[in-house]
């Protein structure tokens, strides 16, 4: 006891009320707790919920677009056989003998089954003869001059594009008009008159 002056009987008297705390309710405690894990377990779903169509998606594109390297090279097959069967001249389709004839059926009729199951597998033929020039579904071999066409028309496929659902596997190889009118269509009229 440091102070001299003090009777046994008598106890100081200690400020408590620096130490202290406020009291937490424990039941607004465990509000907080539990709206911050339900918060987690929403966004916990909602991520699982993302993932789950996210791989729903990158599934369905696997198998759209898995055979897209074995259908280019089936295409390169293709377009051998329409080569060949384009440079066998009329009179030997007409006046060959039956093995020849038989051999020219038989590479046509490969060629008509190797279409039909590329098109089974969702393979299809890009339209381009007549169409507008598209730069994501034709590549530009050459430019046509020709004043009949509207300009930037495709007026010639040199070898077919293919494309397997909304992907292009091959573009259209054309040429495409030069020197014609505009191809604005006429909804998009352009004011000259500013």
């Amino acid at each position: 006891m440091s102070d001299e002056n003090a009777s046994p009987d008598e106890t100081p008297e200690i400020d408590i009320s620096a130490d202290v705390t406020p009291e937490i309710d424990p039941v607004d405690a465990l509000r907080a707790e539990n709206a911050e894990l339900k918060d987690r377990v929403l966004r916990t779903i909602a991520e699982m919920e993302n993932l789950r169509k996210r791989t729903e998606r990158d599934v369905a594109d696997t198998r759209s677009y898995a055979i897209a390297g074995f259908a280019r090279d089936m295409l390169s097959a293709t377009d051998a056989l329409s080569r060949a069967l384009m440079v066998l001249p009329a009179e030997a389709r007409e006046s060959g003998d039956a093995t020849t004839k038989s051999l020219i059926e038989g590479i046509e009729m490969t060629e008509r089954e190797m279409q039909r199951l590329l098109a089974k597998h969702g393979v299809t033929p890009i339209e381009a003869d007549g169409q507008k020039f598209d730069p994501y579904k034709h590549q530009a071999m050459f430019e046509v001059p020709d004043p009949t066409r509207p300009e930037g028309t495709v007026v010639q496929v040199v070898q077919a594009g293919f494309a397997i659902g909304d992907r292009v596997l091959r573009p259209a190889m054309v040429g495409v008009a030069k020197g014609g009118p505009s191809h604005a269509p006429a909804d998009e009229a352009i004011d000259k008159s500013v």
